[in-house]
């Protein structure tokens, strides 16, 4: 199924653009002489342990709530489907995530959501970012300011990964004043970015060369004019020699035919199996999208369709975290924009709906197998342990170790890592 996107919002349509071409205006903090130190890839039974990643499942859209984590069947807004157990007694979700209902005991649901902004563009900044937005204001999006606080200074390749259909290895603006080293670079196909390879008629020999002169006319420059731009340029050519020389990282075809057949067929399938890849060889931050659950027609339709696909990935992606021991170090979110109305419009579907809707997280600090909050029986509004954007946000690093009441220093400025007005939600942190 094919379905256009209702609300033709300019939140939905994403300019891609080439990773190598970027690569150069971007980056912070040169090491002239080159990343050799950092070539050696991280162990991860070390990780398994010490670095602290996140990864972040995006329903971009605004997932339904009621055919997802906090089912109403039978009442008037529940819609034809039934709710079924989980591997938590007491605890059911969607007769759509069947797979997903046996991995409970490792998930908490967050069932009292509530951003008050229905808006895509505006519900996205507040969920991604922490905050309201406000105008003239640009703050850093959550991957960006834990690639910031969770990367290792000396972390050679990209440390905040988007993997989306048709990512072709762009780099985005979504770190704002944390500056490029710590935007994302989009990913997709499970591959790796395109242009990341040697071109046929260049061989390793004469690259060394090249890179050789090179680094000797960037030392020879900035022994006369050191200035913060050329320090990036030169650190953006070195990491993205060290993305060519371990290239395979990024291609999941590496993957068992087993495992590709376990995760599925299909884009999200691939996007989860490569996630899973990063997070073992060390990145710091990683977000899987899927799209478009703006469903205001065929609302219950196209979620047989989505959550089938998310049903599978995802089940696979928690039990391999689980299974490998990577909870312990790994948080998982998914999350939307908002969630569905209640009410099932003239046309089958939901529309946006910010009062009462759904976040699931897992590993780290969060609970297993519990819910925190609760909606009325019609799901029309939150009646126990309502949160907002602000409290997920600071939930989501102090669940990864961040301490949320520090700040960052922005050329002299002390800017707070998040909302100084909010918290986290210290009841489901452990």
């Amino acid at each position: 199924m094919t379905l256009p996107y209702p609300c033709q919002s300019s939140d939905h349509t994403v300019a891609r653009r080439g990773f190598l071409g970027t690569m150069a205006a971007t980056g912070a903090g040169a090491i002239v002489g080159g990343l050799g130190a950092f070539t050696q890839p991280v162990l991860a039974d070390q990780l398994k342990h010490q670095q602290k990643r996140l990864v972040i499942w995006d329903m971009h859209g605004g997932l339904s709530q009621l055919e997802s984590w906090d089912p109403k069947p039978g009442t008037e807004t529940g819609g034809p489907f039934l709710s079924i157990p989980t591997s938590v007694p007491g605890i059911h979700v969607c007769e759509l995530l069947p797979e997903t209902a046996k991995q409970m005991h490792h998930l908490c649901l967050i069932r009292g959501v509530n951003t008050k902004e229905d808006d895509h563009g505006k519900g996205r900044y507040k969920v991604m970012t922490g905050r309201k937005q406000v105008p003239g204001a640009s703050d850093p999006q959550i991957g960006a300011v834990a690639a910031r606080t969770l990367m290792p200074e000396d972390y050679a390749l990209p440390g905040h990964i988007v993997i989306s259909p048709g990512g072709g290895g762009g780099r985005s603006n979504d770190a704002s004043y944390l500056g490029p080293r710590y935007a994302s670079v989009s990913l997709g196909g499970g591959k790796p970015p395109q242009n990341s390879a040697l071109p046929d008629n260049i061989t390793v020999e004469v690259d060394a060369a090249r890179q050789e002169m090179r680094r000797r006319m960037n030392e020879r420059f900035l022994t006369r004019r050191r200035t913060s731009i050329a320090e990036a340029y030169g650190h953006s050519y070195e990491q993205a020699l060290q993305m060519m020389s371990q290239r395979d990282v990024f291609d999941v075809s590496k993957e068992s035919t087993q495992d590709q057949e376990r995760y599925g067929k299909h884009d999200l399938g691939r996007n989860a199996l490569l996630a899973r890849r990063l997070l073992e060889h060390g990145t710091p931050v990683v977000k899987v999208t899927h799209s478009n659950y703006d469903t205001h027609h065929e609302n219950f339709n196209f979620h047989i369709e989505q959550l089938g696909e998310v049903d599978q990935a995802f089940s696979c992606f928690v039990a391999d975290l689980a299974d490998r021991g990577m909870l312990e170090s790994t948080l998982i979110v998914v999350l939307s924009e908002f969630g569905r109305t209640p009410r099932v419009n003239y046309r089958y579907g939901r529309d946006h709906w910010s009062k009462a809707w759904s976040v699931v997280m897992a590993g780290c600090r969060i609970p297993r197998g519990a819910t925190y909050g609760e909606t009325n029986d019609k799901g029309t509004e939150v009646i126990d342990g309502e949160v907002d954007h602000a409290n997920l946000f600071h939930t989501y690093l102090a669940a990864a170790g961040v301490d949320t009441t520090g700040s960052f220093n922005i050329e002299g400025r002390e800017v707070p890592i998040a909302d100084p007005a909010s918290e986290p939600i210290h009841d489901i942190l452990g």
